[in-house]
């Protein structure tokens, strides 16, 4: 019996990894380097491609949250480039050795880090994942199959001919970037069943294809789950400062995972904090959901439900809570959160840690804003996801999440007795 077109996909991609993990550390940066140039040189067909793709959104009525991440003008297609000339200049990770040790015997055992092999990467709206997740997969020595949204099927068609492109420069076999062009859901129910042959599947969009991908894969699956973030104003903070959290990690992109989506604010800093916050806010087109306390401050703020404070909105909503402390506002996060990011502002060092202490989240802010929480911004150069899954990578994943260590023994002719 022949494989089917998705199998015959993942055997094809499987094939070219070996190639891609035996490039020197110079190939691959210079392979990442062309895949830039190239992203440049195409901009202007990528952009027609977006076009398109836009157009079809706004007919389709798909929310401005999911608009603004499809979105791409010139600037965004530069900082694509950008991100891949970045993630080519960090060090490579394949081959480290993170840690040596001689045994009594005189064995020399090494951990060393090496490719997990192909990855499939399964998202929704943002086709600047496909550049991302591409060059980061070739970075770590990885094989990649994309299987982007529907939304955004002409803007990764065109990203990815200028990634192949590269490739084939290069003499580098383009199935390394595999593409499934067909957006059937059938297509990623197969792919999440070839335990023979994908070694990690990422799925990265809606909390609907999170779950679908979870509940149906037979692969290792880390996910990027929704980020329902929380900014806590303890009683020592800088209000003004804690207002600039506020206000930039709530307004200044809302469709994204890392932006704040509920505010908890100290009863004791609440009388000066609040008729101030919820002013700015209002002035910024963001609608107030807040408990009875909350209410107090400002007739316009509306009643806040348990789904509120559970609900990741990815628009100018933000759900708000008065508590009685740094404890308080844990709980209210262990309750509701959803293990992304974690912002508190106090001059207060020992509530800090506390709350640094309290929060397992994969990310925890201390006066910072919740929109750091970013490859990028953190120095990975760009982000194949943000890992709320326990497992070996936690947080932004760079290349070297896309790693493993193994063992590497080096002895003298030893040999066990017993």
């Amino acid at each position: 019996m022949s494989a089917t077109p998705v199998r015959a996909l993942a055997l094809t991609a499987r094939a070219a990894q070996p190639a891609i993990a035996a490039l020197t550390s110079a190939a691959r940066r210079g392979l990442l380097a062309a895949m830039a140039a190239q992203l440049r040189a195409g901009s202007t067909t990528i952009l027609a491609a977006n076009a398109g793709d836009m157009a079809r959104a706004q007919a389709a009525g798909l929310s401005a949250a999911l608009r603004d991440r499809l979105y791409l003008d010139a600037a965004r297609v530069a900082a694509s480039a950008d991100a891949l000339d970045a993630i080519a200049a960090q060090p490579d990770v394949l081959g480290q050795v993170t840690r040596r040790e001689t045994l009594p015997n005189g064995l020399v055992v090494e951990h060393q880090r090496i490719a997990l092999g192909l990855v499939a990467m399964i998202y929704e709206a943002r086709p600047n994942v496909t550049a991302d997740a591409a060059a980061l997969c070739l970075k770590a020595g990885n094989a990649v199959i994309l299987r982007g949204g529907s939304e955004a099927r002409a803007s990764n068609a065109a990203i990815a001919a200028c990634l192949h492109a590269a490739l084939r420069a290069a003499g580098l076999p383009a199935a390394a970037v595999s593409v499934i062009g067909d957006p059937a859901r059938e297509h990623v129910l197969e792919l999440l069943q070839l335990s023979d042959l994908i070694d990690l599947a990422i799925p990265r969009g809606g909390e609907s294809l999170i779950r679908f991908v979870a509940e149906h894969a037979r692969v290792p699956v880390i996910k990027h789950y929704k980020g329902v973030c929380h900014l806590y104003v303890d009683r020592a903070a800088d209000p003004a400062m804690a207002l600039d959290l506020l206000i930039d990690g709530k307004t200044s992109r809302p469709g994204v995972c890392n932006a704040i989506e509920t505010l908890l604010v100290h009863a004791d800093i609440a009388p000066r904090f609040l008729p101030t916050a919820l002013t700015a806010l209002a002035a910024h087109g963001v609608e107030v959901r807040g408990c009875a306390r909350t209410r107090a401050y400002a007739d316009a703020v509306l009643p806040a439900s348990a789904d509120d404070y559970a609900a990741e909105f990815l628009d100018l909503i933000l759900a708000v809570r008065v508590v009685d402390g740094v404890d308080a506002a844990l709980a209210h996060i262990a309750q509701y959160g959803s293990d992304h990011t974690e912002v508190i502002a106090t001059n207060d060092a020992q509530a800090a840690e506390r709350f640094v202490r309290g929060t397992r989240s994969a990310a925890v802010m201390v006066n910072a804003s919740s929109r750091f929480n970013d490859g990028a911004e953190l120095g990975l150069g760009a982000e194949i996801g943000i890992s709320t899954t326990r497992l070996h990578a936690y947080g932004p994943m760079g290349a070297e999440a896309l790693t493993i260590e193994r063992y590497v023994v080096r002895g003298a002719g030893q040999v066990r007795s017993r």
